[in-house]
């Protein structure tokens, strides 16, 4: 019995990662095409490279496509596989043999956790890093008005005590206008910089104020210097990338980047980091959502219903979408400050959860 029990997960790991797989293989060749199809004209008309279209491009296009796919392929995958096996009367074998439904779920979580634990890595540091290619060149050659980042009235905090504010920042040259350093002590000011210009330095990443001068309090008295003509370097926590923000941008950084951007915007005072938290907390999230698909494909397909295999896939198919619209949806209200963003991106893996618990309590048994 424990030898029929160790082929049996084999067996079932076997036919769910080659069914899964596959149909990945299918939906990318897919995807690419019709990719191809929308951006040949670009890829024509500007000056990019083979070279960066094979080897850079569409690699990193199928890890993007194969990410936002990788849920509803495992629910797919399971259905088919489970299908066939009911169809040919393999899952009613299996029971008279002696195996229960709960331990017949155990092979589909084997297969089901390497998938999950692929994907973490993929969605935390694989994924992230192809994006970044596939981002760069999308902004370079296909979409080049993506930037949303600011560029007037900024006011950021680089470090404790330590507030910037600029009037307006050309990014194309990396200049600022109406530069302002401003520090504090126990939330009262006690000296800042201004300058009519401020341009950032490569070489030495440091900002090079050009007439400036500066103000010093002390109490009620208060010192001035000018500097009229002159410049001056300074090191700041800010740098031209801090200006830029991409409609996409959190998905190009590995996990680790991740965090320490929102923890650097958090002690900026900055506003714009739910996107990040959503998309840190959907990291994690996403892959969860394996193993609760799983076994919904496997409850509704274990069964033999009228219909046949055509009935369960279009079942199958239909609670992806359903998936797939509650997540779009949770994710608007999470960016949209309605809910807590940790809300948003586990709520469609809350309610799909009980929907599996309801199914796998009705299974065929």
């Amino acid at each position: 019995m424990n030898n029929y029990i160790k082929i049996l997960d084999w067996y079932i790991i076997k036919k769910f990662l080659s069914t899964f797989f596959f149909t990945v293989l299918i939906f990318l060749m897919i995807a690419v095409i019709l990719d191809f199809s929308e951006k040949v004209e670009k890829f024509i008309e500007e000056p990019i490279t083979t070279k960066e279209i094979v080897l850079q491009y569409y690699p990193s296009f199928m890890l993007w496509i194969g990410g936002q796919l990788w849920s509803v392929c495992t629910l797919i995958s399971v259905i088919f596989f489970t299908s066939r096996m009911a169809y040919s009367s393999e899952i009613i074998s299996i029971f008279n043999a002696g195996v229960s439904f709960n331990r017949l779920m155990r092979s589909y979580f084997f297969g089901a956790a390497f998938l999950t634990l692929l994907y973490l890595l993929c969605t935390h540091i694989i994924m992230p890093i192809g994006e970044k290619y596939r981002q760069d060149i999308t902004h370079k050659y296909i979409d080049k008005n993506d930037d949303k980042g600011k560029a007037t009235n900024i006011h950021l905090f680089v470090a404790p005590g330590t507030k910037v504010f600029i009037g307006f920042y050309s990014k194309g040259d990396s200049t600022a206008r109406d530069f302002r350093i401003e520090h504090f002590k126990d939330q009262q000011l006690i000296s800042y910089t201004k300058a009519d210009r401020a341009e950032f330095i490569p070489e030495t990443r440091k900002w090079r104020l050009w007439d400036y001068s500066t103000h010093n309090f002390n109490g009620l008295k208060e010192k001035l210097d000018m500097h009229m003509s002159e410049s001056k370097d300074t090191t700041l926590s800010l740098y031209p990338e801090d200006f830029v923000d991409f409609s996409s941008q959190q998905s190009m950084m590995v996990t680790p980047r991740l965090l320490r951007y929102i923890n650097q915007q958090n002690a900026r005072g900055a506003s714009n980091t739910r996107k990040y938290e959503f998309e840190l907390y959907r990291r994690t999230a996403d892959p969860v959502t394996i193993f609760i698909l799983t076994f919904i494909g496997m409850a509704i397909a274990s069964r033999k219903v009228r219909g046949g295999f055509g009935f369960h896939l279009a079942l199958g198919i239909g609670v992806g979408a359903i998936f797939v619209f509650l997540s779009k949806f949770t994710n608007v209200f999470a960016l949209g400050q309605t809910i807590p963003v940790w809300l948003g991106a586990w709520l469609p893996n809350i309610i799909f959860a009980f929907v599996a618990l309801r199914l796998i309590q009705t299974a065929q048994k």
